[in-house]
């Protein structure tokens, strides 16, 4: 048996069968493995959502005595983000790339980007202003700034949009502020409300999961649809959501504002009651066809307890599916005219569905990393992975429409044009960025930029 032998900076890999020892070294010099970022540095220039979310800051540091300005900061840690770098740790290397530093804006490629603690010295920021953190940021301008990138990306205002509004869990695994624990999903977590239209992210609100999903969406549905209908005084807006949102306040709110809503109802005896004959007649047809059985009524109804200011017209999908019955309901501000029961939940109602994949995206840039001590910071973190996928999703937009990864996922994306290898090459004038040869995707990445420059 031949024995791999390793060093410290030198890897012996035997293949066998009289093949050659493929020996591996972390001595390449100024190579970087994520190429492909120049595309995204140009996504930025054409969107400006970094040096945007910049002015959303103040930055209390002596500028004399400041090596790393707010703005490469930020760029560089969104642009790690995308990347697929999620932790700080990784800075320690990642600021030697010279790529990454042309990508942010430093005009000395041969000085580091920042450390893995002056970044967190931004992340940690809080609202005052202290010696050792001397950087903060408002919530509000980042909330307006993901609200205006949305309209941008609309050359032509819409007749009409939906916006879909849900909540997510972020695991806790220390004694960050506003712990706490969530029964239905079982740990510690926060649950920040999200709200989305489409592939848009219109608000990433960080919360304790000791409210309830509907808790403070009302504000901040009424700040997205003012800034909106600021920009398009005319389009028809319909908000969607499961039942946690099924609450008269927001409802009512929705029906004084002119707000369409489609909302799941939480399905209890008296609901069930009012479908019985139509969920015996699904039960008598999956008898019949061994096939699942769907029948649609729909009923104004009225809660008994008054927790409802008005009747509504309420959707009822009666289901026979395995053996047993499943009946939902949705509740719907929209009428029987404009359209029928069984459109109204299969055709708007489920199409909600579409958000859990833009949820999940999050994940894929990190969202989840809520480890910081605050609300505040991880507030920050959140917005820094928002803006994140902000980014890549104006990308995906611009550059990727008509081509293989038009829909693609976050990580598809970045595993498919944005992990390419390259040597580099800084001369006085310009930074070579000298791509691997054999990388299998170079006519889309050509096809990528120049959709982009259009």
């Amino acid at each position: 048996m031949v024995t791999t032998e390793c060093s410290e900076k030198r890897y012996e890999f035997e293949r066998g069968d009289g093949a050659r020892t493929v020996v591996a070294e972390f001595n390449g010099g100024t190579i970087s493995s994520d190429a492909g970022m120049v595309l995204l540095g140009e996504t930025d220039a054409k969107m400006k959502v970094i040096g945007r979310l910049s002015e959303c800051f103040h930055d209390g540091r002596n500028p004399a005595m400041t090596k790393h300005g707010l703005q490469q900061m930020l760029a560089q840690r969104i642009f790690g983000l995308a990347l697929g770098y999620e932790d700080l740790n990784d800075h320690d290397r990642l600021r030697h790339d010279p790529l990454l530093a042309a990508m942010t804006g430093k005009q000395e490629l041969d000085q580091p980007l920042a450390g893995k603690s002056t970044l967190n010295r931004l992340e940690l920021s809080s609202g005052m202003i202290d010696r050792y953190h001397k950087i903060r940021y408002w919530r509000d301008s980042v909330d307006d700034l993901l609200v205006t990138l949305f309209l941008e990306a609309h050359p032509t205002p819409p007749e009409q949009i939906v916006l879909d509004i849900d909540t997510t869990d972020l695991p806790l695994h220390g004694k960050q502020e506003g712990r706490f624990f969530h029964g239905y999903y079982g740990h510690y977590c926060y649950l920040p409300l999200f709200i989305f239209c489409g592939d848009h992210v219109l608000c990433s609100r960080l919360r304790p999961s000791s409210v309830g999903p509907a808790v403070g969406s009302k504000r901040e549905i009424e700040r997205v649809v003012k800034a909106i209908r600021q920009r398009w005084p005319q389009v028809r807006i319909t908000l969607r959501g499961d039942s946690g949102f099924c609450v008269d306040e927001l409802m009512s709110w929705c029906e004084d504002n002119r707000v369409d809503f489609v909302f799941g109802m939480a399905r209890n005896v008296k609901l069930v009651g009012l479908v019985a004959d139509a969920l015996t007649q699904a039960q008598q047809e999956f008898e019949k066809t061994g096939q699942p059985a769907r029948v649609f009524v729909e009923f104004e109804h009225e809660t008994v307890s008054g927790s409802w200011s008005r009747k509504r017209r309420v959707v009822a999908k009666a289901e026979h599916i395995d053996g047993k019955s499943n009946p939902r309901f949705v509740v719907t501000s929209l009428s029987k005219d404009e359209i029928e029961a069984k459109s109204l939940y299969e055709d708007t109602y489920c199409a909600r569905g579409d958000m859990e994949n833009r949820i999940k995206e999050q994940f894929v840039l990190f969202a989840d990393r809520v480890s910081a001590s605050t609300m505040r910071a991880n507030q920050l973190r959140l917005y820094l992975s928002v803006m994140g996928y902000t980014l890549m999703n104006g990308f995906r937009r611009l550059a990727l429409k008509a081509t293989a990864l038009a829909s693609a996922q976050v990580g598809t994306i970045r595993l498919k044009l944005f992990k390419i290898g390259a040597l580099i090459q800084v001369t006085v004038r310009k930074v070579w960025v000298r791509m691997a040869s054999s990388f299998p995707n170079q006519e889309l990445f050509s096809q990528a930029l120049q959709q982009l420059r259009q």
